[in-house]
């Protein structure tokens, strides 16, 4: 097994403080070297993180090397690894708080670490020790103390911390047990403890268990995960824990201590290369609870945006086309699209537009009169150096809306998107030959961003068809309205794979025709 390297990083992007190197510092009126020591005592060559608690700025040095500073007040914090011939080596994981006035030196001294112990009830089928992930944070520095840590993983026996009573730290670890299911512990604490870990019973933790279909996805390797995210930001946040990295189908269970966790999935192509994944919605779980998380089902459709009427034209943003929406816009793969504006038998603007590699892509028509507008979009699976999977669903999605625009007004168009999901398919997302598939419809409207008004609307009618030869005839569907839903009777075909087609009308006319080609198979 390779090891991994420990883990230095600064956490989530988007809140991502300045990383300054040693060379880098300015108005610099002290200095501060920082020596690492191993579990013998000897020095061990660290990358440490500085912050400057009040600031947040933070410097990354090598360990007994002289870092630059401005006077004030530092964390200095690392992971202290030592590799081993056999097995994965020892880490430690320490940190200080250090007053810079002048020349200043300290050390971070393996030999001080206490051993990180996590135990469980454990289950027959566990049999090895707990996998623990863990990491020092800023507490002392803004909201966000796991956006300044540094941290690493082994296994239960091979991982210490040293201990602190500092208020400006955090200690977060999440220890995972590995059986016929997974086992996930995450535990904060302010400081590093003196006995750092804990004791925890499988009656208290909530279950999460990934249904994992095939069929959908443009590769057949998908990796699920739980990774944790505290309603308040702390040193567990991120924290991850790989449930399993399998061929789809299959599905995984995996038991958590309560609080707020975030599903993941990764896809990766039969070249190795990931090529997609995404987050569903954060679950909140309490002790005993139970919950499915779904990735792959059938059918993949556009996942969010609808045209935008504003500045006498109308705009349309291609992303998300073709998603799973078990997982939402974050798991929408790229498409390249065509996309034409028309009005009556006047084409007003044609473009085809890919989202593979950029983030910007977008279709802009001008509107100069009032009247009814036609919006076609036929998107399909984008992604240049791969394979697609033989007989991969979901390829294509078209849409037609057809609405009244005014150049005058800016809103939302008033047309929907459709989310087809059938019911009784197997793993594979098949249905049996010469079979009747149910599926439900549902039609959305959501909002577009803060600046356009989102008119109420309402569908009137559904209606909804197969194909059997890939679009080429279509089938009407049986239709019947319950609640907010509709429940389609398709009569399937002896085998191959049936596609979708939808219309949603309004009362005003408003017309909503949404496509998807190969939506399920036969098997």
């Amino acid at each position: 097994m390779v090891r991994r390297r420990s883990l230095a990083f600064v956490g989530v992007a988007a809140l991502v403080p300045l990383v300054v190197s040693a060379a880098s510092a300015r108005a610099a009126s002290g200095s501060l070297t920082v020596t690492t020591l191993g579990r013998h005592g000897g020095k061990v060559s660290t990358t440490v993180t500085v912050v400057a608690v009040s600031s947040g700025q933070t410097y990354s040095v090598k360990s007994g090397k002289r870092l630059s500073l401005p006077s004030g007040r530092y964390i200095a914090m690392t992971d202290i690894y030592e590799s081993a011939t056999e097995g994965l080596g020892t880490d430690t994981i320490g940190a200080q708080v250090v007053q810079v006035s002048g020349s200043k030196s300290v050390t971070l001294d393996a030999r001080k670490g206490k051993a990180v112990k996590v135990s469980l009830d454990t289950p027959a089928d566990v049999t090895g020790p707990a996998r623990i992930s863990a990491q020092v944070c800023a507490a002392g520095v803004g909201d966000m103390p796991s956006a300044y840590s540094a941290g690493g993983w082994n296994d239960e026996g091979a991982l210490y911390a040293i201990p602190n009573s500092s208020k400006l730290l955090q200690f977060g670890y999440l220890a995972q047990w590995s059986g016929d299911d997974s086992y996930v512990a995450v535990k904060n604490s302010t400081g590093i403890p003196t006995s750092p870990g804990g004791s925890f019973k499988r009656s208290k933790l909530a279950t999460v268990r990934f249904s994992v279909r095939s069929g959908t996805q443009m590769g057949r390797q998908t990796g699920t995960a739980v990774q944790a995210v505290p309603k308040v930001d702390d040193c567990t946040t991120d924290l991850m824990a790989d449930v399993r990295d399998d061929d789809a189908p299959y599905s995984a269970t995996v038991h958590v201590t309560p609080g707020t966790w975030q599903p993941r999935d990764n896809i990766t192509a039969s070249d190795g290369e990931g090529v997609s994944g995404g987050f569903p919605k954060v679950r909140t779980l309490t002790a005993g609870q139970s919950v499915t998380q779904s990735f792959g089902r059938a059918v993949w459709s556009p996942l969010h945006y609808l045209p935008m009427l504003g500045d006498k034209s109308v705009t349309f943003i291609p992303d998300a086309l073709i998603g799973d929406p078990d997982v939402g816009t974050s798991g929408a793969d790229p498409t390249k699209e065509t996309v034409v504006l028309s009005k009556g038998s006047t084409t007003i603007k044609k473009k085809t537009l890919t989202n593979w590699g950029t983030g910007d892509a977008e279709f802009s028509g001008a509107v100069r009169s009032a009247g009814w507008y036609r919006l076609t979009v036929d998107a399909r699976r984008y992604r240049p150096g791969i394979t697609f999977p033989t007989g991969m669903l979901s390829p294509r999605a078209t849409l037609d809306w057809y609405f009244k625009a005014d150049p005058d007004k800016s809103l939302v168009a008033p047309v929907f998107l459709t989310r087809f999901l059938p019911t009784g398919l197997n793993s594979h997302n098949q249905a049996a030959p010469d079979s009747t598939t149910t599926v439900d419809v549902s039609a959305g409207h959501g909002s577009q961003g803060p600046d356009l008004k989102l008119t109420k609307v309402t569908a009137k009618s559904v209606r909804v068809w197969s194909s059997a030869d890939g679009g080429k005839t279509w089938k009407s569907a049986t239709v019947k309205h319950s609640g907010t839903t509709w429940q389609a009777a398709v009569h399937n075909p002896a085998s191959g794979a049936v596609a979708l087609r939808s219309e949603v009308t309004d009362a005003a006319g408003d017309r909503s025709v949404e496509t998807v080609y190969r939506a399920y198979a036969i098997g």
